[in-house]
Parts: structure tokens; C-alpha cells; sequence
């Protein structure tokens, strides 16, 4: 019985966010050699000892950490004492960093990328070269599906083919059984649309045929000899991957992260007369705040604007 409810807690927490807590709580007791339970004195230490080396955000997600495990275990959060939120405070103020955004990819370098790609899979196809046109294939799915969509880069390395119905000329949808925003697990289901150019439906049925991918991970590894992975592809290096892509295009692939394909959806369907709401839906985002954080508004300062 305690194997199946440790099961099911486990079940409770996403991989990625236990993986961040145990590693916080090693850091803090291993690393810095804190004692657990912790006091808010020493708390408070480890802030100050870590806010010139640490971003803000770095220091809460360690304190969110440090607060689930005495929570679990039964002891008083040190975290939620007066004294550690006003350090906080304190540190935010003194230390204040710019917030890092990927820059957005605006339609125009998307449609760039893919050109190229398409060029390279049309050579690849005559010289034979298997490996070359599987990754432009896979490589054009995965910048088209995650463009449309604004999906993140867990989101996309997540999909299974079993999960979606794509009917060509039509559209297709995508189930995920979980996601950040999907807080209760629920799943949801998600549409894109069939475009007469930069589709994605199309990109995904080019590549799940030439790979020859009937069940599992839609985007995989693919070794220099063009053989396929099993396994998906992880989140974290789809960032190496995506900027690689991007470069081959022509861009300069530094600016560009997984979160650019969903910053420039964003940028493109606020310019094209999308309000907030229907936005706010169609990506899954919550609070107005987390969309906000997506979107490069179109400021005109009319006839007071300089010429150039």
C-alpha cells in the first residue's frame, strides 16, 4: 500500500520540477552545508551568501524548493518568516537584473528557415542522402507545428504520434496528456490549422512519412548515419537544436531560444488583429500577465515620428 501512494505522489509532481527541487535541496545541504530542518536565520545566510552569484527568480525557485521539503516532512516553512521575505526585497532591489526574452521568430524568418530547408530536403532527395532529408523533414515539422501552435519546447518534445489526427487540407489536432498549464492533469486537445503555405499539417505528414513513424515520439534523434531514434527528443537540447536550424538559415541563431517560436506566433497573431482573449485561449495561457510577456506590442507615434 505505501508503494502504491508513493506512486501516486510521485505521479502528483512533474519530472522536471522534482528534479529542480532535489537538486535546490542538495545545493543548499550538500553544497552550502545547510542543516535540515532549516531555521529562518539560516535561510536568510544562504540568501545572502548566494544574491550576487544567483538571479532573483533562481533564489525563489530554491526557496520554493526548500519549502515543499519541510512542508512534506511536517516541520514549519522557515521561507514564509518575516525577516526572509523582506530580504528578498532587499536583495530584488539592490541586484536588479534586465529580464532575459528570446527574441521572437517573425513570420518572414520563419518562411526564410523553412525555404532553405525545404532546398536542402529536394537536394538530399536526388543525391539519396537519407540522413539529410530526414532531419529537414523532421526539422520543418518541428518549426512549423511549434510556430503555429505556441507550443514550448517540453510541449513538442512530448508529442506522440498516437495523439494526433491530422487530416491534409483540413487541419489536425494534438493532444497532450499533461502540460504546465495544465495544472490538474486533465490533458487537453489542441487545433492547428492547414495553411496553403508554411503548413503545418502538411510538414508533419512529409515527415512522419519519409521517417516511417507509425507510434511513439514524433521528433527524435537522428544519428549521422541517419538512423532513428527510439526515444524522443529531450527539451533541453531542442534549444541547440532549433538555434543549429536557424543558423543553417541564415539567422543569427544566439538570439533564439525554444520560447521564440512562441514569442513570434504571438507577435504575428497580435499583428494581425488577434485581441488578448482569444490569444490568451488558442496558446493555453492563463493570466494575462504570462501572455503579455510574449508579445512585442505595435507602438505608432504617428506624424511626431522622426524620418529616417
Amino acid at each position: 500500500m505505501n508503494e502504491r501512494i508513493e506512486r501516486y505522489l510521485k505521479a502528483g509532481t512533474r519530472d522536471n520540477t522534482r528534479r529542480s527541487y532535489q537538486a535546490a535541496v542538495e545545493h543548499f545541504e550538500v553544497s552550502w552545508g545547510g542543516f535540515l530542518p532549516a531555521t529562518a536565520d539560516s535561510i536568510a545566510r544562504y540568501l545572502v551568501d548566494h544574491a550576487e552569484r544567483h538571479s532573483i527568480n533562481t533564489l525563489k525557485q530554491r526557496l520554493a524548493a526548500l519549502a515543499q521539503w519541510h512542508i512534506s516532512q511536517g516541520f514549519p516553512d522557515p521561507t514564509k518568516a518575516p525577516m526572509v521575505k523582506q530580504l528578498l526585497k532587499g536583495i530584488r532591489a539592490t541586484h536588479p537584473v534586465q529580464q532575459k526574452q528570446a527574441a521572437p521568430l517573425l513570420l518572414t524568418q520563419l518562411e526564410q528557415v523553412v525555404s532553405a530547408l525545404e532546398a536542402s530536403a529536394a537536394t538530399a532527395a536526388e543525391r539519396h542522402d537519407m540522413a539529410a532529408l530526414l532531419r529537414a523533414r523532421r526539422d520543418i515539422a518541428l518549426l512549423l507545428i511549434g510556430f503555429w501552435r505556441g507550443f514550448r519546447g517540453d510541449e513538442l518534445a512530448r508529442l506522440l504520434v498516437e495523439h494526433i489526427q491530422a487530416e491534409p487540407g483540413t487541419g489536425m489536432t494534438l493532444y497532450l496528456p499533461h502540460s504546465k498549464g495544465d495544472r490538474l492533469n486533465q490533458g487537453v486537445s489542441y487545433r492547428a490549422p492547414a495553411l496553403k503555405r508554411l503548413c503545418p499539417v502538411q510538414a508533419y505528414g512529409n515527415w512522419i512519412t519519409v521517417a516511417g513513424i507509425a507510434h511513439g515520439p514524433v521528433f527524435r534523434r537522428i544519428d549521422r548515419w541517419g538512423n532513428l531514434g527510439e526515444q524522443g527528443l529531450n527539451a533541453n537540447s531542442l534549444i541547440p537544436l532549433l538555434r543549429g536550424v536557424l543558423e543553417r538559415g541564415g539567422l543569427p541563431a544566439d538570439l533564439y531560444s525554444s520560447h521564440s517560436l512562441r514569442r513570434g506566433f504571438a507577435t504575428w497573431a497580435s499583428a494581425n488583429g488577434w485581441d488578448i482573449k482569444a490569444l490568451m485561449t488558442y496558446v493555453g495561457w492563463k493570466d494575462m500577465k504570462s501572455a503579455l510577456r510574449y508579445i512585442d506590442p505595435a507602438m505608432s507615434f504617428a506624424n511626431l515620428q522622426l524620418l529616417p
